[in-house]
């Protein structure tokens, strides 16, 4: 068994597990897209780790804090265990380049389309890169799993006004219909 043999399922957050309504960091207004856990219970039994990668722009604005998105990750990854789903580890990027304040104004690799989160999942978890997919609703998402080497990219419509131009191996509704293609992919 290789160091790198472990397989992930690299999520966005919003737009993919939530409805994107703009910058959210309440329990209050974050409501899960429809078919979530289910789709992840199954991205589970596929042998899939799950593992969320999301830009977090609004701390760097001064939106919200840290401390305020942590809250919210803890409420959120408390909700899946209550559906009997581990979420591996949540890495999120609070910079952004030009909006940013203070220590948050800078480039960072870890900033979609930066492969820097996958990277870091990758090290942490012994990850195969190849082996493993990421979903996103947006094209940078698709450019950090290009950039990071992982082996299936899907994009989640919605977001991007066209898709035609997108490198994504696949451009799906929901998650839900991401980890049904997965699935069959896998079929004999």
């Amino acid at each position: 068994m290789s160091e790198f043999s472990q397989r992930a399922l690299f999520l966005d957050r919003d737009g993919v597990i939530n409805i994107d309504s703009g910058y959210i960091w309440r329990p209050e207004d974050f409501i899960f897209n429809d078919g979530v856990f289910e789709a992840c219970r199954a991205a589970c039994a596929l042998d899939y780790l799950l593992i969320v990668v999301t830009n977090q722009a609004g701390i760097g604005r001064g939106l919200y804090s840290e401390k305020d998105f942590h809250a919210l990750t803890d409420w959120m990854t408390a909700q899946f265990l209550e559906n009997e789903i581990e979420i591996a580890r949540v890495y999120f990027a609070p910079t952004h380049p030009e909006e940013g304040i203070g220590v948050y104004r800078r480039e960072s690799p870890d900033r979609k389309p930066g492969p820097g989160m996958l990277l870091k999942a990758r090290d942490e978890f012994g990850i195969n890169m190849a082996a493993s997919a990421l979903v996103g609703d947006r094209e940078t998402d698709i450019e950090a799993g290009i950039n990071g080497g992982v082996g299936t990219r899907i994009l989640i419509e919605g977001a991007e006004e066209d898709t035609s131009v997108s490198r994504a191996d696949a451009v799906l509704g929901s998650l839900s219909e991401a980890v049904t293609w997965l699935s069959r992919r896998e079929e004999p």
